[in-house]
């Protein structure tokens, strides 16, 4: 008897039994498992077909589209079956609302490096040409194709990379730990420790970029709570997603570097002349002090949105509350009450 009572209260700490599946940190650390070892075979998939198959540079950026593609599914295929929550509920409710928050996130995302170029030129910290021109450098292979081809597949790319961070990282991570410490800080508290953790995970993502620093993690952390703000005020991802996409595609397209990198393709050649502490030299401006007001534009620019199509600007607390697929024993309590 005492045996059972024990196996009982083990197995509580382990699976919700009103909601009949396991408990937020088991899901996320099983989630991680299965999904780590998902992509690691999907990436040996590859291996495997491009062993066989000429690697020629087509193939090279199809299967780096394809790599974030399929694993953001098998990613969000895993979690979808461990956590039994609706697709709105991680922020993929692709309703008419969605789309009009994707669009003007696309819109914020084109403005602020825009505006990074603008402000640059103007001090002179940066020179600038017109060059429509690929460059050997990024990690997709863009020289063998003509820079119209190499424009569209970049943005392919972008709009693959761009989206399955923010669903898994804003979508999955953060709804999950919202979930998982409501019971601890209350449902208020929780969305903004999520929020925090995940914005810091981000930030240190992106540690291991050529050319980062602390600055440009710090920034980068700053940018993922306004991505996180950007999900946690409206409860869908389309602001974020449509950000995201943008920022990165737009940095390339105007010859800075995105996070470190090169990618291969731009309409303008842009070399940084300016104190690099400012303008964050071959980091781009993610890393340097010019962020840092573009931040400040971006969560005004956020904050007018919110309050023009939800009318309020307030902070989502169901983030917190799974919306499940199945029926708890709690529904069926109610139903039959």
């Amino acid at each position: 008897m005492v045996r059972s009572d024990f196996i009982m209260e083990i197995r509580r700490y382990i699976v919700n039994p009103a909601e009949r599946r396991l408990r937020a940190p088991w899901r996320v650390t099983l989630w991680v498992f299965l999904a780590g070892f998902g992509l690691i075979l999907l990436s040996g998939v590859i291996a495997v077909v491009s062993s066989v198959v000429r690697v020629t540079p087509t193939v090279a950026v199809a299967r780096q589209i394809a790599l974030f593609a399929a694993g953001t599914v098998v990613a969000i295929g895993v979690g979808y079956l461990l956590d039994r929550r609706t697709l709105p509920d991680y922020g993929l409710g692709f309703d008419h609302q969605w789309w009009r928050d994707a669009a003007f996130g696309l819109v914020l995302g084109v403005g602020l490096p825009t505006l990074v170029l603008l402000i640059e030129m103007a001090v002179g910290f940066v020179t600038v040409s017109v060059a429509l021109a690929t460059v050997d450098s990024g990690p997709l292979p863009l020289t063998a194709f003509g820079p119209p081809v190499a424009v569209l597949l970049l943005g392919a790319f972008f709009l693959v990379q761009a989206t399955a961070e923010e669903i898994l990282v804003r979508g999955y991570l953060l709804t999950n730990t919202a979930e998982g410490l409501a019971g601890w800080v209350g449902k208020r508290g929780a969305v903004i420790t999520a929020t925090g953790l995940t914005g810091a995970l981000f930030g240190v993502l992106h540690w291991t970029n050529p050319s980062a620093s602390l600055l440009s993690v710090a920034n980068i952390t700053l940018y993922g709570l306004l991505l996180g703000a950007c999900y946690v005020l409206t409860g869908r991802l389309g602001v974020a997603s449509g950000f995201h996409i943008a920022w990165n595609y737009t940095l390339a397209l105007l010859g800075f570097p995105v996070s470190g990198l090169r990618m291969g393709v731009a309409l303008l050649s842009t070399t940084a002349t300016g104190p690099e502490l400012v303008t964050g030299g071959g980091f781009g401006p993610e890393g340097g002090l010019i962020a840092l007001p573009l931040l400040a534009v971006g969560g005004a620019g956020l904050y007018w949105w919110v309050r023009r199509e939800y009318g309020a600007v307030e902070l989502l607390d169901d983030i917190a509350t799974p919306q499940l697929r199945v029926r708890t024993r709690s529904d069926t309590a109610n139903q039959d009450g």
